[in-house]
């Protein structure tokens, strides 16, 4: 048989798509460990992860969760930052920091070979940690200069004052980061942090190949990591919508623009269908956006729109960096791609892309056992399981013209939305 190369490949769509969850056991702390077996996997990553307490704060300590992070690793009471980093390098092996509104804590990569000799350090480095002043001093100039610099670039300037319109300044999630965050830091109010709303609920995801013996050994040594009660809940105050914005920067040749609105969680029984209008307006290479902003018009290296999680909240956003003396011409235009989403039906060529294209994608993420754990994590933190991406793939499969006018009807039939330009 000879092969025509001057053919593509013939897309496939399989007929079963079977996840085998993590299986599941619970420490006699309370926490539970997830793992997925990986035979003849050498590498193994283990996250220690627990409930977020950012939006707890004061929004003056907004910064205060992730320094503590960033500074479990700076050194411990028998351990200087230095020897922590040796220690890594020398067993190839790196500790991460996981930090965001809903979860904290930190990540392990290693071997199979050096996984406990590894461990110890870990254990050591939560249980243990000496937050040394003079570092830390260093890590708040480091992160004054950083806020300086992405207070200069157009994008990261829209972006922030996007959540702050949202949400209203003085909700956590709309908080604007300044360098007055960085100032109040002190050495006691990380301990403080540490001793108090660190490792609330610590849940555990490892990934990787132990034999039964290695497996209850791990488990033996994560029942050493904090494993807290959680705080009664505590109240936040409501989203605060503010005006649209526009920052003129004279200098700037660009202008950054956000234009977007709140949206609905992934457990939402319209969630999968808005996934995809998303994908067909602004989620692709080929979408409406690109082809016609980029390709048609110009304005743009590129245009996308995206669906975003923060904490309990949820939006949407069309993120885009385009010629600055074009940029309402292209405001106009993200409203005029919507408004035909939701009022002409998409021919069936469109709709085959678009559906070819996103299976493949979901499909591709799926590709490992790491890739799996991530898929399985981010479902079980919205109280589903890995039956939401089987619904998916059928929804996918099955989608019509009729699905995303409806959609669009919805949910984008109230303009206009938020709108940010800086530039």
């Amino acid at each position: 048989m000879i092969l025509d190369r001057s053919l593509a490949p013939e897309f496939k769509v399989p007929e079963d798509f079977v996840l085998t969850p993590p299986e599941c056991t619970t420490l006699s702390s309370g926490a539970k460990v997830f793992h997925i077996s990986t035979p003849n996997l050498e590498a193994i990553k283990i996250e220690v992860i627990s409930k977020g307490q950012r939006a707890s704060l004061p929004l003056e300590q907004t910064l205060v969760p992730s320094f503590t992070l960033q500074m479990l690793q700076e050194g411990t009471v028998s351990k200087s930052a230095e020897e922590i980093a040796d220690f890594l390098d020398f067993h190839a092996s790196e500790i991460g920091m996981i930090s965001t509104f809903s979860h904290e804590g930190l990540s392990l990569l290693t071997t199979r070979k050096h996984i406990f000799k590894v461990l110890p350090l870990l254990i050591e480095i939560i249980n243990q940690p000496a937050f040394p002043v003079e570092i830390l001093e260093k890590r708040k100039s480091q992160r004054k200069l950083s806020i300086r610099l992405e207070m200069e670039k157009t994008a990261s300037r829209a972006s922030q004052l996007f959540r702050k319109t949202l949400f209203g300044p003085a909700h956590p999630y709309g908080v604007e980061i300044q360098e007055k965050h960085v100032e109040i830091i002190e050495r006691e109010l990380l301990e403080t942090y540490y001793q108090n709303k660190l490792w609330q609920e610590t849940e555990f995801f490892v990934t990787g190949n132990f034999s039964s013996e290695e497996f209850r050994n791990l488990e033996l040594i994560l029942e050493n990591i904090p494993f807290r009660k959680p705080e009664a809940s505590f109240p936040t105050p409501a989203f605060v919508t503010g005006e649209s914005i526009i920052e003129p920067r004279e200098k700037a040749l660009q202008s950054s623009i956000r234009i977007g609105g709140f949206s609905i969680p992934k457990d939402h029984p319209d969630f999968i269908a808005l996934s995809v209008f998303n994908t067909i307006l602004g989620g692709y290479f080929g979408s409406r956006l690109i082809k016609n902003i980029r390709e048609d018009k110009g304005h743009t290296y590129g245009i996308y729109s995206s669906l975003a999680e923060i904490g309990t909240a949820n939006y949407w956003v069309v993120n885009a960096d385009v010629q600055k003396v074009h940029f309402q011409e292209v405001i106009n235009e993200v409203y005029k791609e919507i408004e035909k989403l939701c009022t002409y039906p998409l021919d069936s060529e469109e709709i085959e892309t678009v559906r070819n294209y996103q299976i493949g994608q979901m499909l591709n993420r799926f590709s490992s056992s790491f890739e799996l754990m991530d898929r399985f994590r981010a479902v079980y933190h919205s109280g589903m399981d890995l039956d939401f991406y089987t619904r998916k793939l059928d929804f996918l499969k099955t989608f019509t013209q009729e699905n995303i006018l409806k959609t669009g009807q919805v949910f984008f039939s109230n303009p206009p939305f938020t709108e940010v330009v800086v530039g």
